[in-house]
């Protein structure tokens, strides 16, 4: 019963997030500069008559405040519009490229927390420690360093110089493997050609390391300050004049509360994951939503953008609920104050 009133309660403050986002995301394309029917037109040119023409069909001829709600109504109906470029629906264009953008998100999150969060406890453990001082410091190189910048020199690095990781793409063109699900670990596993999943995995490795850089870095310098937040309240004194092992304090009482931040820092990077993602996917040649919006921003797609917008800023609303979720399994007692609230 306490689950179902937190979700409730979540899901009715969602109502007006999304609909912030709606005017968000209508107000930015309407910000670009160019016209949408000049896209259309190329290099043909239009005439007076055909350009008002275009713009009615369109519907930018209406005022402003029926266009927007012409496009709430759209929206709840399912519609994101239609791709001036490559005239498909944005919706089936968007959940085509998901899957790839999810694939390297998840593998770049799995990165950042393997390594950050260990690395924040032996921090916490080692406080004032060179130890401690070094992890810190390269966390802060980590969360300073240019994804652009970081992803070309480890280009230059691993892939021209070393040859051991692929350039870009997400699998060699020696493999012939059928889309069945668009997440590529599981259809080369799915397929019958050998050595495709481990290629696959090969051509992650690079974007992945990329993309988690500034995560890790977060989780890593969070996680020393919730243990270190932990490691000095009574409960733990306590266990430890009771002559527990550091592991079992560690790993029982302390990280059990750490993980409340930690958790909370993994469902905020996830924004940043996807801003990174424009980035890391323009780089390394990924054929996901980042790429997608950019490729639409420079070809004026405006309903594209808009619905781009919009897709990837319902995704970060729903991971933020699954985050808070979360809360409960970890302490139930967090769930059941914030469900009073």
């Amino acid at each position: 019963v306490t689950m179902l009133r937190f979700l409730i309660n979540r899901l009715m403050l969602l109502v007006p997030v999304f609909f912030g986002v709606t005017l968000v995301a209508f107000g930015f394309i309407r910000v670009l500069p160019g016209d949408p029917v000049e896209v259309l037109a190329g290099e043909r040119g239009l005439s007076t008559e055909r350009h008002a023409e275009l713009l009615a069909q369109l519907g930018f001829d209406k005022p402003i405040w029926q266009q927007y709600l012409n496009y709430l109504t759209d929206i709840l109906h399912g519609d994101l519009g239609t791709s001036l470029i490559t005239n498909r629906p944005v919706v089936e264009e968007f959940f085509e490229l998901f899957p790839a953008t999810a694939e390297l998100g998840v593998c770049a999150i799995f990165f950042a927390l393997i390594i950050g969060a260990p690395a924040g406890i032996i921090a916490a453990i080692k406080r004032g420690s060179w130890v401690d001082q070094g992890i810190m410091s390269i966390s802060l190189t980590g969360y300073s360093m240019p994804i652009f910048w970081w992803g070309l020199l480890l280009i230059i690095l691993f892939s021209n110089t070393l040859h051991l990781t692929p350039v870009s793409g997400r699998l060699s063109f020696l493999f012939d493997v059928p889309p069945v699900t668009g997440f590529m670990l599981i259809d080369t596993l799915l397929s019958d050609e050998e050595g495709s999943f481990l290629n696959a995995l090969h051509h992650l490795v690079l974007p992945s390391i990329v993309l988690g850089t500034i995560p890790l870095a977060v989780i890593a310098r969070q996680t020393r300050s919730a243990m270190l937040e932990v490691l000095s309240e009574d409960y733990v004194r306590t266990a430890r004049a009771k002559g527990l092992s550091t592991f079992r304090i560690i790993g029982v009482h302390a990280l059990r509360n750490a993980m409340i931040t930690v958790v909370t820092v993994i469902g905020l990077q996830v924004a940043v994951l996807l801003a990174g993602a424009i980035l890391t996917e323009t780089i390394f040649g990924w054929p996901g939503i980042g790429k997608w919006i950019i490729f639409s921003v420079f070809s004026r797609d405006y309903f594209a953008v808009q619905g781009g917008l919009l897709l990837i800023a319902t995704s970060i609303m729903i991971v933020n609920l699954i985050v808070d979720l979360l809360y409960g399994l970890i302490n139930p007692r967090i769930l059941h104050q914030k469900s009073k609230s």
